[in-house]
């Protein structure tokens, strides 16, 4: 039971951060392209890429500690059912080159991210 609450509060940072990066990525740019949820994607996939490495292999916290970060905040916090809807209204749209760019976009710059993730965590 411990560890389902620890991964529901990670959860609810996670979301909170979304919400709010989203936002403000939004605030800048507009919402013609879903740049919110891209940023988001690729800052979850650079993190998730650094703590798979920092976490697993560099430090000895406990299951806990990497179930709140890697399962229940970046869980949350990564919006792969958004990006999919996202990408499914620009179709509905009839903005197909704009679906096909969210989609290529998103899943080479959150693959490369992951990548620099691991990269960075293991410079260190």
């Amino acid at each position: 039971m411990t560890q389902l609450l620890i991964v529901g509060a990670g959860g609810a940072f996670g979301a909170i951060g979304r919400y709010w990066l989203s936002i403000w990525v939004y605030s800048l740019t507009g919402r013609a392209f879903p740049w919110g949820t891209l940023a988001v994607n690729l800052l979850g996939s650079l993190l998730m890429g650094f703590l798979a490495v920092w976490l697993l292999e560099r430090m000895t916290l406990s299951t806990e500690v990497r179930a709140l970060l890697m399962v229940g905040f970046l869980g949350s916090f990564t919006t792969f059912s958004t990006f999919s809807l996202e990408t499914l209204l620009l179709l509905e749209q009839g903005s197909v080159a704009r679906a096909g760019l969210n989609i290529a976009v998103s899943v080479v710059t959150c693959i490369a991210a992951a990548w620099v993730g691991t990269l960075i965590a293991k410079a260190i």
